[in-house]
This record gives C-alpha cells, sequence and structure tokens, in this order.
C-alpha cells in the first residue's frame, strides 16, 4: 500500500471500500488523521455514492465539549489484503479521514 503527501502536507492513501463484505469495491481517497481514533469518516455525499447502510447514531463530545450524536454507518475495507468491518461516521467535510483505529 504507498499514499503520498500532497501540496498541502496532508498523508493521503487510497482504500479500497464497500457496503458488504463480498460486494465490489470502490476506492476512495482517505486523509490519515492521527487525532480521531475510530475509523473512518466520510462525507455524505460520499456515503449515498457508496450506498452505505446507516447502522445507528453515536453521542460523542467535540473538542470544545460540547455534546454532538453522529450518524454511523457500516463499510468494509480492504486493508493490507484482509477485509475488515468498521463504522463510519457521516460528516459534511471534503475528505474521507482514516483514523488510529485502522493503524494498530
Amino acid at each position: 500500500m504507498r499514499g503520498l503527501v500532497d501540496d498541502k502536507q496532508r498523508a493521503l492513501l487510497r482504500v479500497p471500500v464497500s457496503a458488504s463484505r463480498k460486494g465490489s469495491r470502490t476506492s476512495i481517497v482517505v486523509w490519515i488523521d492521527t487525532a480521531f481514533n475510530g475509523g473512518l469518516v466520510i462525507p455524505r455525499k460520499q456515503i449515498a455514492e457508496l450506498e452505505l447502510v446507516q447502522e445507528s447514531s453515536a453521542e460523542a463530545t467535540l473538542a470544545d465539549g460540547h455534546p454532538i450524536e453522529l450518524e454511523t454507518f457500516a463499510c468494509f475495507v480492504d486493508w493490507f489484503g484482509n477485509s475488515y468491518e468498521t463504522q463510519v461516521i457521516a460528516n459534511d467535510g471534503e475528505f474521507p479521514l482514516l483514523g488510529t483505529m485502522l493503524l494498530v
């Protein structure tokens, strides 16, 4: 697996994902975010394109201390030769984020 660092110094990686374990894979470019300890954060527009199924919601606390509720989805990620199910959090950002959960 090879990544790149773009002109804004973001560590980016192309990762194959799918809505199901046996489904066809779509490669998305993710920004490696070591401040995020979850699996993936994907913009809502891409979640719709990938046809990910909403699982539930989760409560979280922002860095400023405010509580929020997050929509969560199921996703399968091909990661170093294996397929893993991980939780996806929906957001309105530009880039999908890959958290440290997948780096261990």
